[in-house]
């Protein structure tokens, strides 16, 4: 039998602000809208008033991911339609934060908030 020891490096983010829900929204075209990145990365969304997450996801291209799948439903999201049809979206903020390795910080970041919580976030159905 062969063993192999693999050491990952860790990964640092640089969290964007929180930003409202709404204002992702609106389209950077006209001049007051939220530049997203369009590059790989996790994103997290939550109430502004609780520490619980609401979702924690990765995207290859963030942009894409946040404002056209999670917020405005232009794209397939599924846990962008559970939010949108249950949630009070007005009170939703969403940051994110660019990696190379989106699935591993998923991962991550979904463990941390089960140790935290007990459970994964209210509409993440699995790691």
């Amino acid at each position: 039998m062969e063993k192999e020891e693999i050491n990952i490096p860790p990964i640092v983010l640089e969290w964007s602000e929180w930003i409202p829900w709404d204002n992702l929204k609106i389209d950077m075209r006209y001049g007051c809208g939220v530049r997203v990145p369009t590059a790989p990365g996790v994103y997290e969304a939550k109430y502004r008033d609780d520490e619980k997450r609401l979702t924690i996801g990765k995207a290859s291209d963030l942009r894409m991911r946040i404002k056209q799948g999670l917020v405005k439903g232009k794209v397939p999201h599924s846990t962008g339609e559970r939010i949108r049809a249950h949630e009070d979206v007005s009170r939703i903020v969403v940051r994110w934060a660019v990696t190379n390795r989106p699935a591993a910080v998923e991962e991550e970041l979904h463990e941390r908030h089960r140790a935290k919580f007990g459970t994964l976030p209210k509409h993440t159905k699995h790691t």
